[in-house]
């Protein structure tokens, strides 16, 4: 059994914003590239404004979900830290049905499915979650929910910015629903980040920031 020091740690550090500190392992944001290449997926689309500044952060999170997703072993993809928390892979196939939840929720003109569910006519939560040790089809899985999701904010209208919009049961406006997005997704990377950590990994970046470091110069 986990000590409860470190399951407090997994349970609060993401409700504390840790993966808006999933940026700050050491890494500072003006040596971020200004339109990152992502894992599996296409380049930001250029664009300007609020739209450009989001997608960017998308793409930064997605980068790091992906990456930890792949370098997590399929046998770890089981790995919870206490009963009754999420596993590693029911993790990433929470932020797999969140991504797709809020590109309904972005399409929110659309006709809503019957019995109110703001969902696709071919997303399922249950089909998903049931995914969650099958590392191959759950990382598909994640990549298509990132693609999806850039996809439809590609196609909003930057004259909509202010229109109210309803994301993760929360009124707001079509602004303040992605930042509730890009919130949703840092928080839970700071998640997928204590996770790797406990099991013994560096994240890949991190061990890319340390390489980059110069040799201290040896004391005379």
């Amino acid at each position: 059994m986990l000590p409860s020091w470190l399951i407090f740690l997994v349970l609060t550090l993401p409700a504390l914003g840790f993966a808006s500190a999933a940026r700050g392992q050491g890494e500072s944001r003006d040596k971020r590239p200004a339109k990152p290449q992502v894992v599996g997926s296409a380049p930001v689309t250029s664009t300007s404004g609020f739209r450009a500044e989001f997608l960017e952060e998308l793409a930064y999170c997605e980068q790091r979900y992906l990456t930890l997703a792949e370098v997590m072993s399929a046998e770890k993809y089981s790995w919870r830290p206490a009963e009754g928390m999420r596993s590693v892979g029911g993790l990433f196939a929470h932020v797999v049905i969140d991504n797709y939840k809020a590109v309904a929720a972005l399409d929110q003109e659309l006709p809503a499915p019957p019995g109110g569910l703001h969902l696709h006519s071919t997303f399922q939560p249950e089909s998903i979650l049931a995914l969650s040790e099958d590392k191959p089809k759950l990382l598909e899985e994640l990549k298509s929910s990132f693609a999806q999701l850039r996809a439809r904010i590609l196609k909003l209208s930057d004259a909509d910015w202010d229109k109210p919009r309803t994301m993760m049961n929360r009124e707001t406006t079509l602004r303040g629903a992605l930042l509730i997005v890009d919130r949703h997704l840092g928080e839970h990377l700071g998640q997928a980040i204590v996770y790797a950590r406990i099991n013994g990994l560096v994240p890949p970046w991190k061990q890319e920031l340390q390489q980059q470091k110069p040799a201290d110069k040896p004391k005379p």
